[in-house]
């Protein structure tokens, strides 16, 4: 939004003239909703992922066959605002710029769906059963343990999904009937059909309970698939694995992206920038997925961190390329030029060697933590008024 506005105000060609200051500019943002945002990334993210195919999470080709999309679903707050509100000067403590909630597409790589939430305080649940409205019907949709309760998979029924989530250990459940134990050394597998969620307060759901036990370590998932031929117990424990794809997501969101850090003090324009960034992670995930392709290797071996930057340079490249030939040819009228083929330049090919990612080695160092990351926490939440 700054670089359009100062190629606009300086006669670029590349926008519209702006016909105002920058103050002005910004005090518009201001009043601007960020629905407007919100529906100009949902269409981009539709249109462009159209016709694409699933070229991510190749292994699983045979559930994305099966379920037709399967979603991440995944919240993750936001960083610090730069500037601090007037209200805020003498807090000491660093306010948060908001919350996001994505349904992230395992197939396409990307994102079709973020919500986002001016607030960080324990949204993240509204924000996803917003988002099941937006999913297609007959969609598998997996969650962490925050998901894991029966009001959710009450909500996914409703919205005619497929849900797997972790269990949420406050929950109780009655087991009905076992489906079937395999076990392999210190290896066990359970599947059950129970009712979860059974109370005086809360609607009870039929689920299917997996239970993974090795020696000391366990994991326990449920799914409202009750069916183990369209879901079986390995492919749920599997499955459930691949939820490290919406955190890398979030990663690249903030990291390579510059998502990490906000400029405005108001809400409505941090919105434009958390829109704005997901719009650009769609479009380079489309182009990743289709390099990997012209490159015979797996979209998952190429790194975004190394990939976007070179993408951005060549995007530029190109479009300064198009308007300095259209030039030529306007000042050229009774002169018939042929354009050069982009693709031959030096700007638009890259070794492939250059984008995949770097394997980690097994003897690591973890990272220090940052003593800084300690002093940024939501703000409290305000009292409740007394009921009459």
């Amino acid at each position: 939004m700054t670089q359009a506005l100062a190629e606009g105000m300086g006669g670029s060609g590349h926008y519209p003239a702006v016909g105002g200051t920058r103050q002005g500019f910004f005090e518009r943002c201001r009043t601007l909703s960020p629905v407007f945002f919100s529906t100009l990334f949902e269409r981009f993210a539709k249109l462009i992922t159209k016709d694409e195919p699933a070229r991510f999470a190749s292994h699983e080709s045979v559930l994305l066959r099966r379920f037709g999309r399967i979603f991440l679903l995944d919240g993750s707050s936001l960083d610090r605002v730069a500037r601090r509100l007037k209200v805020l000067r003498r807090d000491r403590r660093i306010p948060l710029a908001g919350s996001i909630a994505a349904a992230y597409d395992l197939g396409l790589g990307a994102p079709t769906a973020i919500e986002f939430e001016r607030t960080p305080q324990g949204k993240e649940l509204p924000m996803a059963r917003a988002l099941l409205a937006k999913l297609p019907r007959g969609s598998l949709c997996i969650g962490d343990r925050l998901y894991g309760i029966p009001k959710f998979f009450e909500a996914l029924s409703n919205a005619g999904l497929c849900g797997l989530a972790r269990r949420s250990r406050i929950t109780n459940l009655e087991r009905l009937e076992r489906l079937s134990v395999t076990s392999h050394g210190d290896e066990r597998i359970e599947d059950w059909i129970v009712d979860y969620g059974t109370g005086p307060r809360t609607q009870g759901q039929r689920l299917r309970h997996i239970r993974w036990t090795d020696g000391r370590s366990s994991h326990e998932v449920l799914t409202n698939v009750l069916n183990p031929a369209e879901l079986s117990a390995a492919d749920a424990l599997r499955l459930y694995g691949e939820r490290w794809s919406v955190e890398r997501m979030f990663y690249d969101l903030k990291e390579v992206l510059n998502l990490h850090r906000f400029y405005a003090a108001n809400s409505n324009a941090v919105a434009m920038q958390v829109y704005a960034a997901a719009i650009v992670y769609v479009a380079m995930r489309v182009a990743q997925g289709r390099i990997a392709v012209q490159a015979n290797i797996e979209p998952e071996d190429i790194s975004p961190k190394r990939l976007f930057p070179k993408v951005a340079a060549a995007s530029s490249s190109l479009t300064n390329s198009e308007l300095a030939f259209e030039a030529t040819c306007r000042v050229n009228p009774h002169v018939t030029l042929k354009k050069p083929d982009w693709r031959q330049f030096p700007f638009a090919r890259a070794q492939v060697a250059d984008i995949l990612r770097e394997r980690r080695s097994k003897h690591r160092r973890r990272r220090p933590r940052c003593p800084a990351a300690e002093k940024c926490r939501p703000l409290p939440r305000p009292p409740r008024r007394p009921s009459a």
